[in-house]
């Protein structure tokens, strides 16, 4: 059986790096103008998605990974070089611009596509977590070596609770939104998508930094 301090241990380990709280106002910036519908649908799908793909890494590890040749620093990179972009978008409106041009029957792709990137990917399920994720997999299968699966299935487990929380905590984000006025969404929006290409720049230097190690 898996013991308690192992439990502890996957529980905050994965919190902080998928950090829900601090992901909540980033949510709020990049579904700024959609409506309160199209906002909980982009919560849950984003949630949904993040989790089958932790689930996922926690069942094969890196071999998906290594068969396409690519290492978690690369990854790391992808991510953060395109997180930039959005971060551009929300300091400099267009989002909020393009929301307004586009159809209703767009709007739900929009609603999709802001639920995969960069809510699920990688905000959610992010490298830091896919590599956390990786690392407790093996933790866990290695500490029961009679029965590996069991380890997958509690840290699959772990995983399914912390994103029931985390999409619970998005959801009461999109409540709190109500309170919010026009002006301070707008500097908020603006502030956090500062916050967004910060972070981005941060991926893009932590993966750089491995991958010109070598």
């Amino acid at each position: 059986m898996v013991s308690y301090d192992v439990l502890l241990n996957a529980f905050v380990t994965l919190f902080v790096t998928i950090d829900p709280i601090g992901n909540a106002p980033i949510f709020l910036g990049l579904t700024a103008g959609l409506a309160a519908a199209d906002r909980r649908a982009t919560a849950i799908r984003g949630v949904v998605v993040a989790f089958f793909i932790l689930v996922l890494f926690a069942i094969t590890g890196t071999s998906i990974l290594d068969a396409m040749g690519v290492s978690i620093d690369a990854f790391r990179v992808a991510g953060g070089l395109l997180l930039f972009y959005t971060a551009f978008e929300m300091i400099y409106g267009q989002r909020q611009e393009r929301k307004g041009q586009i159809s209703e029957s767009a709007i739900k792709d929009h609603v999709a596509n802001i639920a995969v990137f960069p809510l699920a990917i990688p905000l959610l399920a992010g490298p830091g977590t896919i590599s956390a994720t990786i690392l407790l997999s093996s933790q866990m299968t290695a500490d029961l070596n009679s029965d590996k699966w069991l380890g997958v299935l509690v840290l699959i487990g772990v995983i399914f609770i912390l994103f029931a929380i985390t999409g619970l905590v998005l959801i009461a984000a999109e409540y709190l939104d109500k309170y919010i006025g026009a002006t301070a969404r707008l500097v908020m929006t603006r502030l956090l998508g500062v916050l967004l290409a910060a972070l981005s720049v941060q991926y893009v230097a932590d993966g750089a930094l491995v991958l010109f190690a070598h």
